[in-house]
């Protein structure tokens, strides 16, 4: 059998959810729509060099246009790794979490940093209907930051915006239609495969004054994971630790929910790097 996968790495591990109104978005429209987006403020705090493996802070400060709310988009990860897990290859996606300031469109945003070249990647999701009904959409954009760097007495490197008043705008466009939820395996590697997650769980004991990491009588994460490529909606929960205190877990298609044929989901859960993957797998007939 052939098979094709996707794999994705969040860290932070749950996303942020939330809808205040109604007033959905076009689903398509005669021109392709997009969403402008400004940036208001950016900070990088390296790791302590002296600290094995020291994780890195990034946080960036976005306004969708027109709104007078705003999003905080904060990742953490060892430093040496730029934004993108060496395991895989593939780059680290972190929430992007609401103020609570007025109202907002979108149920979920995110962002992933590739350190290096200094760009950064918006997605984010709402709720959209036009005449064939409502539904889901996922738009998506970049943009390079502009940040002036320098190094501490301990030569960690802090980075901040060059100026905050030029404003730093990006654009998000929505990607391709939604797949059917019997759609081909040649048509889902098609499309760029992203996924939601919803009713994050997860239990453990914290010691007041002794911050264990990881901590002990971890439940690990379960959760729903919905693909926004094809529908596609998986309940997720930990199975055993491994000896490396690593949570590997198995999806199961969702009662009630559409089915997607010829796929299988799981994920692996580090509660030390609070990093979350999952992968994804289609079935795609012989060879």
């Amino acid at each position: 059998m052939q098979k094709a996968s996707r794999v994705s790495v969040l860290a932070g591990a749950a996303a942020a959810f939330f809808r205040l109104t109604s007033a959905d978005r076009a689903c398509s429209s005669t021109a392709t729509p997009s969403y402008l987006w400004r940036v208001s403020d950016a900070r990088f705090d390296g790791a302590d060099p002296s600290v094995s493996d020291g994780k890195a802070v990034a946080a960036v400060s976005i306004i969708p246009n027109g709104t007078n709310t705003f999003f905080e988009c904060v990742a953490e990860w060892p430093e040496s790794w730029a934004g993108w897990s060496p395991t895989d290859g593939n780059i680290i996606w972190s929430d992007c979490i609401w103020s609570g300031a007025g109202p907002t469109l979108d149920t979920a945003v995110a962002f992933a940093l590739d350190w290096k070249n200094r760009t950064m990647y918006i997605s984010h999701t709402f709720a959209c209907s036009d005449n064939k009904g409502s539904s889901d959409s996922m738009a998506t954009g970049s943009f390079n930051l502009d940040l002036d760097c320098t190094n501490a007495d301990d030569e960690s490197t802090h980075c901040t915006m060059k100026s905050r008043t030029t404003s730093l705008q990006v654009t998000t466009v929505p990607g391709a239609p939604r797949l059917a939820a019997n759609a081909s395996c040649e048509d889902n590697t098609k499309v760029y495969q992203s996924w939601q997650l919803e009713n994050w769980h997860r239990q453990y004991k914290l010691t007041p004054g002794d911050p264990v990491t990881p901590p002990p009588m971890d439940s690990g994460p379960s959760f729903t994971l919905r693909n926004l490529a094809n529908g596609g909606v998986f309940d997720c929960a930990p199975g055993n630790r491994t000896e490396d205190i690593v949570f590997d877990g198995v999806c199961t298609p969702a009662a009630g929910a559409s089915a997607v044929e010829n796929t299988k989901a799981s994920f692996r859960f580090d509660p030390v790097l609070d990093m979350l993957v999952i992968t994804q797998n289609w079935e795609c007939g012989a060879e």
